[in-house]
């Protein structure tokens, strides 16, 4: 499954921008979020499909790493990575948030020395009309880095240049 969603986002997004994959690696423990790691062209991504739940606005993404048999972690301000890319989809819409490494570690989402991450949160993706303040506050945020598909082409270049 996550080959074919790379591939759909590769004729969707990637080849429109003449990015590349390559150095695929695929991870085995997170096949429900269709879980990867790649290059694109000399970015280094962190990969995973967020998934509907049936009680809440948004959809939920796990984003943790397990060193060998240790219990699973949040990725660190450590990690070698640039991007994480989430898709998300629902039966009518796509598209795709596109996260700095930066964006994540301001916004606690990566373990550092003073803050210890999350293994997983929620995205709030433009068409989901979110309820309470904070999903709002979050959802604002967000937004400045998602992709809607069809694709914005000057958008998506802004968002894929920035590995800030």
């Amino acid at each position: 499954m996550t080959l074919q969603k790379l591939e759909e986002t590769s004729k969707l997004v990637f080849e429109k921008l003449d990015l590349h994959i390559s150095n695929l690696h695929i991870e085995k423990e997170s096949q429900d979020y269709c879980a990867a790691q790649f290059e694109l062209n000399n970015l280094k991504i962190i990969f995973r499909e967020a998934k509907i739940t049936p009680t809440k606005i948004g959809q939920f993404v796990t984003l943790w790493k397990r060193i060998e048999k240790n219990p699973i972690q949040p990725f660190s301000t450590s990690d070698d990575f640039d991007l994480v890319i989430i898709n998300t989809n629902t039966l009518t819409n796509s598209g795709q948030f596109i996260f700095s490494k930066s964006i994540l570690e301001q916004k606690g989402y990566l373990q550092s020395q003073s803050k210890k991450g999350k293994l997983g949160f929620r995205v709030y993706p433009s068409w989901d009309k979110t309820l309470n303040n904070q999903a709002q506050q979050t959802q604002k945020w967000q937004l400045n880095y998602f992709l809607e598909i069809p694709i914005d082409l000057s958008k998506a270049k802004s968002l894929y240049s920035k590995s800030l």
